[in-house]
């Protein structure tokens, strides 16, 4: 993947589709390079007639990874959180919009539209929020506002204790996809059956990319620094759609809902059995459902 230079870091990123096409702009979640976009969601995008950016965020992937910043105690961090307490963090949800923000500079973009998942969808909020003028339209997917009440800002503890297990060393891939497919069986979509071997393939791929613990956890507190948005969500103006599985147990159902009732004119759409994941079954239905929402914000004459 190229890089760029963004705010004194380095981004890798990707993009397929027609140069000519208008610009969508993919945000990954938590810890996540951009290699877990499953290939059939990218080329749906693509196929429906857009340019498909998607990149690594700072401290994973092949972006840079912030060595010199310390990190802290996640599960203190969490219980903070919960309490209402402020949590410190050595970079905000704020610096990585501005990533976001300076890789469409980078590539000459001047509108987007922003589409973002999990932690993806809470910096894509930030965007659509702080630089209005970079946004054509807003996706959130599996994401929050930052409620801190327990029953939406977590999900079941079996899910968060998956989602935060060590992971093995970073340069042993197929550790790395066995235990990627685990904290997946917990957090993901609990009645649709995946091929398992594609789905291993496909996790040694984002070993390949990178995957960083110590960044991972500097990403967490980010988000649980950000604290809660709802305030900032109101401020979004774009239009808006918000995606959310039934089946999520790790960013609940309510989160979603959550977020969409705090942004004016949001759209809310529950995609039934889906959990924390990308099943692959389900990605020609979300490619079309995002790119119809997409269309809707250049042609609102066209529907939601």
């Amino acid at each position: 993947m190229p890089s760029v230079n963004v705010n004194g870091i380095e981004l890798d990123y990707g993009v397929l589709g027609d140069s000519a096409a208008p610009p969508l702009l993919l945000i990954m979640g938590l810890g996540m390079p951009a290699a877990l976009w499953p290939d059939a969601l990218l080329q749906g995008l693509a196929a429906q007639g857009f340019r498909v950016v998607y990149f690594d965020n700072r401290d994973c992937g092949g972006s840079t990874r912030l060595t010199g910043l310390r990190g802290g105690n996640v599960p203190l961090a969490i219980a903070r959180a919960l309490l209402r307490r402020k949590v410190r963090a050595p970079y905000s949800l704020d610096d990585m919009a501005a990533d976001t923000v300076g890789l469409l500079d980078a590539l000459g973009i001047a509108r987007a539209h922003v589409v973002g998942a999990s932690m993806g969808g809470m910096i894509a909020q930030v965007v659509a929020a702080r630089y209005p003028q970079r946004v054509i339209s807003l996706t959130s997917i599996m994401s929050s506002s930052g409620n801190p009440q327990r029953k939406i800002a977590f999900g079941t503890r079996r899910a968060l204790g998956a989602l935060l297990k060590p992971p093995p060393p970073a340069d042993d891939y197929e550790a790395i996809a066995g235990h990627l497919l685990r904290v997946f069986s917990v957090i993901g979509s609990p009645g649709i059956p995946q091929d398992q071997a594609a789905l291993r393939a496909h996790f040694e791929r984002v070993a390949r990319r990178g995957l960083y613990r110590e960044g991972t956890e500097r990403q967490m507190l980010a988000i649980l620094a950000s604290g809660d948005r709802r305030t900032l969500l109101g401020k979004i103006a774009v239009p808006t759609l918000v995606l959310h599985g039934s089946a999520d147990p790790l960013v609940p159902l309510a989160a979603g809902l959550d977020t969409a009732k705090h942004i004016q004119g949001a759209w809310m759409e529950v995609v039934m059995g889906m959990g924390h994941d990308f099943p692959d079954v389900l990605m020609p239905r979300l490619a079309r459902r995002v790119a119809v929402h997409c269309r809707a914000a250049m042609d609102p004459a066209s529907g939601p």
